[in-house]
């Protein structure tokens, strides 16, 4: 595991589009699909310790936020000939065991991870109803092997100001975690 923050993509970014495979349903899942008054895009895998560790919490705000209408999407984008354990057949375990109310997409040629620029697993990226990006960064301070409450402070409040019409609260805080296991000679440039 190699602890990796979050690129910080600019404020104000279009999400790209996106229509995913959803493992769970066996459709496609497409960003444009989605009319609410906010979206969060998160990339996230089934045998990180970061993503596992805030799983359980962030199910349950995904839950309470989808019913103030803000939606949710999950998006794997490892490279699962060499990390079997985030296969899609392992996705469709992994979403009934935290009973994820939202699609979790399979990024089979980690094409959207890298529009997204994307770095770790968990990396959020919260956009408001027309698309713009208003939050990127961590769920909250926990992490793996520190006492610290998992509680989704910072993406809740950042969603909390969009549906208040404000602005994010700052400063904005990458997020760690492990790196996304990018196929071999498929790593993207904006690491330098």
């Amino acid at each position: 595991m190699s602890k990796t923050p979050s690129t910080m993509l600019e404020l104000g970014t279009t999400a790209p589009a996106f229509e995913l495979f959803n493992p769970t349903s066996g459709d496609h899942d497409s960003i444009a699909d989605i009319n609410s008054k906010g979206v969060v895009v998160a990339f996230i895998c089934n045998h990180c310790p970061y993503v596992v560790l805030i799983m359980e919490k962030f199910s349950e705000i995904a839950t309470a936020y989808q019913a103030k209408g803000i939606e949710f999407i999950a998006i794997n984008s490892n490279d699962v000939a060499n990390y079997p354990d985030d296969s899609p057949e392992k996705m469709v375990e992994f979403a009934k065991q935290y009973n994820l109310t939202f699609p979790y997409l399979f990024d089979e040629d980690q094409s959207i991870a890298k529009a997204y620029q994307a770095a770790c697993t968990p990396d959020l990226f919260l956009f408001d109803a027309d698309k713009k990006l208003t939050y990127r960064g961590q769920f909250d301070a926990a992490r793996p092997k520190a006492d610290t409450e998992i509680n989704g402070a910072d993406l809740t409040a950042a969603m909390d100001a969009l549906l208040s019409n404000q602005a994010a609260p700052e400063p904005q805080l990458a997020s760690l975690g492990c790196n996304i296991k990018w196929k071999e000679g498929n790593e993207p440039s904006y690491f330098g």
